[in-house]
């Protein structure tokens, strides 16, 4: 789960991490008064109105701007931006609708830094990962220069390590002559890692974190992803949430318990069983396809969510076939067999089907299927539906 920069920097003061000032708005008429009230806190005369979309590279989109003409100018600014399609990198060529700005103090900035935690999988540490090349482009910095990215690793077991955080202070060039500014940084990281492990998190990023020309360290921006697994444990993250960041047919999959992710190709895909389903995608992009999306239906789904699936699939307008993909064990053929029928006489399919049924009930299915008077190509294995669904798609494109 992601939040918004705002979010995070509202949960980043609260572990101590210092955050410029600065205030959610949600209406050009909101912005005029709280940059009014930042420049009479801070006395600096500079405000900057963000863009809130869970992407990066909002500045180079046009999403970051800094004021230097005042309350009214900082409003023309949001009315502007409101409601852009904002585009970068990340959001793809369709952009992200702006419905939420952040309103935030200026700073005298010396240099900007690269800092994020995150779970490494591969030696079930906690990673943290710096660079001196800190803003927009740490992407390229990575491709180009990958020596500048600095990694160490907290070990869960043992916690957080001071000396870990003062040698990556050192990497970075935060001390010895700026000794109040390695201090801080310890303490940043400290702060962090008791946010990441308390919020149960997967991801905590700033870029960048600033150095101000008096040498005090500042997260000028946030970016926080939530571990959907610890869900249960944080009743509190529901009223973070934007189901305006969402793609609308995921947000869907999750309201019906199923598990499904948006791609860029041509061919749905139907399937039980996560490892399944990765498989499945594997051996499309082998015989020359391109799936449509990751779908996992669980090992119990119901014909009804089985219905659900195929509606969620035609969603996208780029599905050009589909390949259903189940092996039967806890879930019996025959009801996945009874939900593609339904489905497919509910929503008039009209592109090629494929399915290749295996193992609990798979002879009823197959007759289901069979009995059904509906053009629907059977496969005898996961190649042979591969190959059939791929050649199905080629020819109708032809």
């Amino acid at each position: 789960m992601k939040i918004h920069e705002y979010q995070g920097k509202e949960i980043f003061r609260r572990y101590g991490v210092p955050t410029p000032k600065g205030e959610p708005a949600f209406n050009a008429d909101e912005v005029a008064p709280i940059a009014e009230r930042l420049i009479a806190e801070t006395g600096m005369p500079v405000v900057v109105v963000k863009a809130q979309i869970h992407a990066g590279g909002r500045g180079k989109g046009g999403g970051v701007k800094v004021v230097k003409g005042g309350p009214i100018e900082a409003k023309s600014v949001a009315e502007k931006m409101l409601g852009m399609q904002l585009v970068t990198k990340q959001t793809g060529a369709s952009g992200q609708t702006v419905r939420r700005l952040y309103i935030e103090q200026g700073l005298d900035i010396a240099r900007e830094l690269y800092l994020a935690l995150l779970v490494d999988r591969e030696t079930r540490r906690v990673a943290i990962i710096a660079s001196t090349e800190g803003g927009m482009d740490i992407e390229q910095v990575a491709h180009d220069t990958p020596e500048k990215i600095l990694t160490m690793y907290f070990d869960p077991g043992a916690g957080f390590s001071p000396f870990i955080a003062r040698k990556l202070g050192f990497a970075l060039g935060l001390g010895p002559s700026m000794k109040g500014t390695l201090g801080q940084f310890v303490k940043v990281v400290e702060s962090l890692y008791r946010m990441f492990v308390a919020e149960d998190c997967s991801l905590v990023e700033i870029n960048p974190l600033v150095v101000t020309k008096s040498g005090d360290l500042v997260a000028l921006d946030s970016k926080v992803n939530f571990d959907d697994n610890a869900s249960y444990r944080h009743p509190e993250w529901q009223s973070l949430h934007d189901a305006y960041e969402e793609d609308p047919v995921e947000l869907s999959a999750k309201r019906a318990g199923l598990s499904y992710v948006s791609l860029d190709g041509d061919i749905g895909c139907l399937v039980n069983g996560a490892g399944l389903a990765m498989a499945t995608m594997d051996i499309i992009m082998h015989y020359g396809g391109r799936p449509a999306n990751f779908l996992d239906v669980g090992g119990g789904a119901s014909q009804e969510q089985v219905k659900t699936a195929f509606e969620m699939i035609l969603q996208s307008g780029h599905v050009r076939g589909i390949f259903v993909n189940i092996f039967g064990g806890i879930m019996r053929c025959d009801v996945v067999a009874g939900g593609i029928v339904a489905a497919t006489k509910e929503l008039g399919l009209k592109v090629p089907l494929v399915v290749r049924l295996d193992g609990t009930n798979v002879e009823l299915g197959r007759k289901i299927l069979d009995e059904s008077g509906l053009l629907i190509q059977s496969a005898s294995s996961m190649s042979d539906g591969a190959q059939k669904i791929v050649a199905a798609v080629t020819k109708a494109q032809a």
